[in-house]
């Protein structure tokens, strides 16, 4: 997921940094409480996984065509009728083609293909936009709570801490499962300062994100086109 954008004038709807979120009750001294017991020691989540709805939809429908048809064929040879002449026109296609034949290949092929990608939904979980965040710990009846943030709007969330750094005239934010890539363009200050700051500016917004498995940031600073 991605966000793109230019510089926009500020305001107060930004990720809020550190001290902000670590605010403790009246009766807490500082530093404890359930924020910050959420902060500093939250358990790492499981990734969510996903219903496959429509692949498992559609390989019921398939699997039901497929067997309707071949128990209707036969009922029908059982019946004294005879059978479907693509049945009969399969059966001896099979038994008489050579294993090396080129259509034999390519359907085999194509079989392992569903197989494998088959397999590959049962074992994977699905729900890549999805980024687990940090289950917390020290706070009763949370073992059965699970929190995930939308990578789009993590994305988001990012690309306007980015603009808000002093030289950066737009940003482009992308965000992945292990890694956060930030292109931004720059019209004034020297590059490396912007990049240093737009480094430390988005290094300490991703780790307020609270997400279960800290991605590594990559930024890139470079000066617009001329044209």
């Amino acid at each position: 997921m991605s966000a793109n954008t230019r510089r926009q004038p500020t305001g107060e709807g930004d990720i809020p940094s550190g001290k902000g979120q670590a605010a403790s009750s009246a009766g807490d001294p500082p530093g404890t409480g359930a924020t910050a017991a959420v902060h500093k020691a939250g358990r790492s989540a499981r990734r969510f996984w996903s219903a496959r709805r429509l692949p498992a939809a559609i390989l019921a429908l398939l699997s039901v065509a497929g067997i309707g048809l071949l128990l209707y064929d036969v009922v029908s040879v059982r019946a004294d009728r005879p059978g479907m002449s693509w049945r009969q026109r399969l059966a001896e296609e099979l038994a008489t083609r050579p294993l090396d034949d080129i259509w034999m290949t390519v359907g085999a092929a194509a079989a392992m293909a569903l197989g494998l990608w088959l397999f590959l939904l049962a074992v994977t979980p699905g729900l890549r936009r999805l980024l687990p965040m940090r289950q917390p710990t020290g706070i009763l009846r949370t073992g059965e709570v699970r929190a995930g943030l939308d990578r789009h709007a993590a994305a988001l969330l990012l690309r306007d801490r980015a603009v808000r750094v002093s030289g950066v005239q737009s940003a482009r934010v992308d965000v992945g499962r292990r890694k956060v890539k930030a292109r931004a363009q720059a019209h004034f200050r020297d590059l490396n300062e912007v990049r240093a700051d737009l480094d430390a500016a988005l290094s300490k917004a991703v780790a307020n994100l609270g997400l279960a498995q800290q991605p590594k940031l990559d930024v890139r600073v470079r000066r617009p086109k001329k044209g």
